[in-house]
């Protein structure tokens, strides 16, 4: 960001999942598995899934609505942008975000999709700040939306008792990068060559292009969950590390952890590892689940609500996910309330 350069602002947040819960019982009944299985290995007791006929876009309006009234007239209506972060757009052509611009009543904004699957969000923020820095946009509405349990193989119980659906959203505003609210250097990296660890096989131009049909299982996520649980502490605490030295700051003056949920051991080992006591780290993982590229907005939302988290709070944010893709950034939380 240049000298002078305005700064992302938060000015509105909001969340929505889909009135679908799915206990661990549920799963149990048609799975090889148990809820104490499941709560001990993954820290998830429950988790929203998709209604049939229920799309991406759904949720990402719903949660973009929120955020919309959260910020109030005064930012909503100058909204001029709207990214949308997402591994599971309502069709592979075109963009999800158009429509959902359309349907929020935002007009001919400029919309478009990223896709960085857990680390979506973060990379959502890196580009609405690069946006608002260079005069391109005053206002974005940032959504991290997935059903990604579409993308899940029912009968997987490694990734159906993990992986859940939902959407969180934030108004980001042009802004001093002094305020409250102002999103710090966003740390990002990726590395393709892991890219195996998790992916889905088919559906893409290299399974179309390979003049093959798909075989049975090609539309469903692999993971290798050994090594992504590896790779995923390693590359948060190193992102979170460097967004803390960026902001000035030492990991003793943060107050919350805000990590993207993807399992309870991951998180405890990452704010184990940098430190964070456990009073200091947000966790809505129990009743959410994994819910990708809406996790760490969908964290926000629900700390700002229980008042977990409050305004003057030091925030670490990080995520990971497939690609491999990570990211950490940091804010002082403003004034803020749900929508």
């Amino acid at each position: 960001m240049t000298a002078g350069a305005p700064a992302a602002v938060l000015a509105g947040i909001g969340a929505y999942v889909p009135p679908n819960p799915v206990s661990n019982h549920d799963l149990a009944a048609r799975l090889d598995t148990s809820d104490e299985w499941i709560r001990t290995r993954t820290g998830i007791s429950s988790r929203h899934v998709v209604l049939p006929g229920q799309a991406t876009s759904d949720l990402a309006v719903e949660a973009g609505r929120r955020a919309l009234d959260s910020a109030g007239a005064e930012h909503a209506e100058r909204v001029d942008t709207v990214v949308l972060a997402t591994a599971t757009p309502d069709r592979p052509c075109p963009a999800t975000a158009p429509e959902v611009a359309w349907r929020l009543g935002l007009g001919t904004v400029a919309a478009f999709d990223v896709s960085a699957v857990c680390a979506g969000f973060l990379y959502g923020l890196a580009t609405a700040a690069g946006l608002i820095a260079a005069g391109t946009a005053d206002r974005v509405l940032l959504i991290g939306a997935d059903a990604f349990t579409t993308l899940v193989d029912p009968r997987d119980r490694a990734t159906a008792v993990v992986f859940a659906d939902g959407a969180g959203a934030v108004l980001l505003r042009a802004g001093a990068p002094e305020e409250p609210g102002a999103v710090g250097r966003v740390v990002l990296g990726s590395d393709g060559s892991l890219g195996d660890l998790l992916h889905v096989p088919g559906g893409g131009s290299r399974q179309r292009g390979s003049g093959r049909p798909e075989r049975p299982g090609d539309a469903y996520l692999r993971m290798a969950g050994r090594d992504t649980y590896r790779h995923a502490v390693a590359r948060m605490t190193a992102a979170s590390r460097q967004a803390v030295e960026a902001a000035g700051w030492s990991l003793a003056d943060i107050d919350r952890l805000a990590a993207h949920q993807a399992n309870a051991r991951i998180l405890a080992t990452v704010a184990e590892d940098l430190g964070i006591p456990e009073d200091r780290r947000l966790s809505n993982i129990a009743h959410t689940g994994n819910t990708v590229a809406a996790s760490v907005p969908m964290l926000l939302a629900d700390a700002t609500a229980d008042g977990t988290l409050a305004a003057g709070h030091r925030v670490l944010l990080t995520a990971f996910g497939a690609g491999l893709a990570w990211g950490a950034t940091t804010v002082t939380w403003p004034e803020v309330k749900p929508g």
